[in-house]
């Protein structure tokens, strides 16, 4: 007797077909009309009251307050509720969400991207329809949800974060060093989870190879992290010219660098190399940040508040309370000066609880709901178009909501420009999530 056709199939394998068969949903109808919903565009704080959206394949055909007349689409009734665009993550890490850090010691690739792929679905159903990645071989899985094999987000790619020797993704063994030229390449850094380049050539080579492999954005580390294991947050990493190189080497593919920094003397070492996206940089002075809103440099810092990731160590421990003591300060004061400031969670590792939602609804603590509203759509949006022609989604725009726009969408169960804290608990307040005119959650 033959074996059916489950038992024939791998745990991984099994896995990646029942996501595929119970999250992607085939649209039936060639449109979808969605009425009877108050309209928050992404950019207008007012919401275009009693409107409805006419979406045709993946893009959005009409935005209407009059009736709008679409034979044969399939039908939505809002009931009064909020549409609003897909949310966006300026700073996601899709293959670290998924592992534990105890991983990089015992671990995979197979377990890795075995845990990302839940991951990525639930990334998408709390309501964040694109992510920038900001480090991890993320590729792979972005093709395979663009092409539907899987669900999840838009994942525009930066490949390996890059760093140098003992800086913030240094996470060889502690006995890895000397290394010597005839050395191979450590586990992760053979399978493009992590990167280490030391000195322009090398900064050079390992930028084209993620280039190569189909980056929309290049990430550095520049200073000393919360995570890592040899760098206190202090220090400064990469010369003026080793970042420079990658910032040229970027620009000749018409994208930029993004960096991981914390302290004024790093960022300002990046900026001067011609850096255009500052990550995190809590500690940067009242003169780094006008000079940042002068340049029109982003920044994209997190909300994190003590007490919301545990780590193994009273080192990374004490780390993560010097970032967190700086929050509030550098929010005020980036708002302050006018800096463009993005959202981006940056939770890895396995945190207890993946809280996307709820950080966004933090921002609150120092923006109106708009101003938080906006930030996560069309604000991050501007931010993903500095990528130029290696943005891998340039057939309309995203984080708003208007003809010719992307179909990502979601329908709250209120008024978040009123209550922010419903963009906090998706699953009870996201009705409706469609991801490129492909319905991926309906309560309704």
């Amino acid at each position: 007797m033959k074996p059916s056709v489950p038992a024939l199939l791998t745990p991984l394998a099994a896995l990646a077909l029942c996501v595929s068969m119970t999250a992607v949903k085939a649209q039936d109808a060639p449109q979808t009309l969605i009425t009877n919903v108050h309209v928050f565009d992404g950019v207008q704080e007012q919401r275009i009251e009693n409107a409805s959206v006419l979406v045709e394949g993946n893009l959005i055909k009409t935005v209407s307050t009059d009736p709008i007349e679409a034979a044969g689409a399939a039908v939505i009734d809002g009931g009064g509720r909020t549409l609003m665009p897909g949310l966006i993550d300026a700073h996601w890490h899709t293959m670290y969400i998924g592992t534990p850090l105890e991983a990089l010691a015992n671990g995979d690739m197979i377990e890795v991207a075995a845990r990302a792929v839940p991951k990525a679905e639930a990334v998408l159903m709390r309501g964040f329809t694109t992510v920038r990645d900001m480090g991890g071989p993320a590729e792979s899985l972005k093709k395979v949800i663009d092409e539907g094999v899987v669900p999840g987000p838009r994942i525009l790619p930066s490949g390996p974060p890059i760093s140098q020797t003992s800086g913030h993704f240094d996470y060889r063994a502690h006995q890895a060093v000397p290394a010597g030229d005839a050395d191979p390449l450590a586990y992760w850094y053979r399978t493009r989870l992590l990167s280490l380049a030391d000195g322009v050539p090398e900064m050079l080579k390992r930028v084209r190879e993620n280039l190569r492999m189909g980056a929309a954005q290049i990430k550095l580390a520049t200073g000393g992290g919360v995570s890592s294991v040899y760098d206190p947050l202090d220090v400064a990493e990469y010369t003026v010219e080793e970042i420079k190189a990658a910032v040229d080497a970027a620009a000749d593919w018409n994208t930029y660098v993004a960096v991981h920094v914390f302290t004024d003397r790093a960022i300002r070492k990046s900026i001067d190399a011609g850096v255009k996206s500052i990550e995190h940089g809590f500690f940067a002075s009242d003169e780094t940040l006008q000079l940042m809103a002068e340049r029109g440099i982003w920044l994209v810092p997190q909300p994190f508040f003590a007490g919301d990731l545990e780590f193994p160590d009273a080192d990374r421990t004490a780390k993560f309370k010097q970032a967190t003591d700086a929050t509030a300060v550098i929010y005020t004061k980036a708002a302050q000066f006018g800096v463009k400031i993005a959202f981006g969670s940056d939770l890895l590792f396995n945190p207890p609880s993946e809280n996307q939602g709820a950080q966004l609804a933090r921002l609150g603590t120092w923006f109106s709901p708009y101003e938080v509203l906006k930030i996560a759509t069309s604000q991050n949006a501007e931010l993903l178009e500095l990528s130029g022609p290696r943005h891998p989604y340039r057939e309309g725009p995203l984080g708003v909501i208007a003809e010719g726009a992307y179909a990502d969408l979601i329908l709250v169960d209120g008024n978040p420009l009123e209550d922010l804290d419903l963009v906090a608990d998706p699953d009870a307040n996201f009705d409706l999530i469609m991801k490129d005119g492909v319905i991926y959650k309906n309560t309704l």
